[in-house]
């Protein structure tokens, strides 16, 4: 079976941190203010203000407000793709990488709010979003996601009918879906239990036949 990873992307930890002081003040500044206050109601005024840095930065190294927006998401991504890479390399088959990326997935949702709310509800009606380096490195994610269900429908793990895209998107659609309302008004997620439902469905779905009869290869990776 293959090993699914997250391609590589134009930037990654150590260009990082051989970025200028002030540009790392500045995504810090607007990591701080998304704690506390909706992205529209922050200034880039403000922005300045709380790096301790001139205003006129945020338009030499973002070119505006949401290009650093998009440089705080790009930056949590880092974070959160390492994670999810980490918890599924030690698992061998791929509904239970499936299962545990999934888990994962809700987990970061739960524990970093503004990763959350920038993700969910503040990029998407944008277009240069979808021009940016951000999004590509979230089409990575995507294309992980299909790598690990190719490896299933090859293994005879996954039922080889449905397209691969569906797959896919049923899942990430899933824990979107599963997850938005809490996010949006702030409240706690129930991990597991979210997780274990979701996975259920799921995988009562995409089964291949031989396995749905059987021992579910996925209780390797059980919560």
């Amino acid at each position: 079976m293959g090993n699914a990873t997250i391609p590589a992307t134009t930037m990654d930890n150590d260009e990082k941190q051989g970025s200028p002081p002030a540009m790392l003040k500045l995504a810090a500044a607007m990591r701080r203010l998304l704690r506390t206050k909706d992205f529209n109601s922050i200034t880039t005024a403000e922005i300045s203000r709380t790096a301790g840095a001139n205003e006129a930065l945020i338009y030499r190294y973002f070119k505006d407000k949401r290009g650093l927006l998009h440089q705080v998401l790009y930056d949590y991504l880092l974070d959160f793709h390492t994670e999810v890479q980490n918890e599924i390399n030690a698992v061998p088959d791929a509904l239970g990488k499936l299962k545990c990326l999934i888990r994962t997935h809700i987990r970061m949702y739960d524990s970093n709010r503004v990763f959350a709310r920038i993700l969910l509800l503040e990029v998407r009606n944008f277009p240069a979003y979808f021009e940016s380096t951000t999004y590509r490195l979230v089409k990575g994610y995507g294309k992980m996601v299909s790598d690990i269900i190719v490896d299933g429908v090859a293994a005879g793990e996954i039922r080889d009918d449905v397209p691969v895209s569906r797959i896919r998107d049923l899942i990430l659609g899933g824990i979107e879906h599963f997850c938005i309302a809490e996010v949006i008004f702030n409240h706690k997620l129930a991990v597991d239990e979210t997780a274990g439902h979701l996975c259920e469905l799921l995988f009562s779905g995409i089964k291949a036949e031989s396995v749905a009869g059987g021992k579910d290869p996925a209780a390797a990776a059980g919560f």
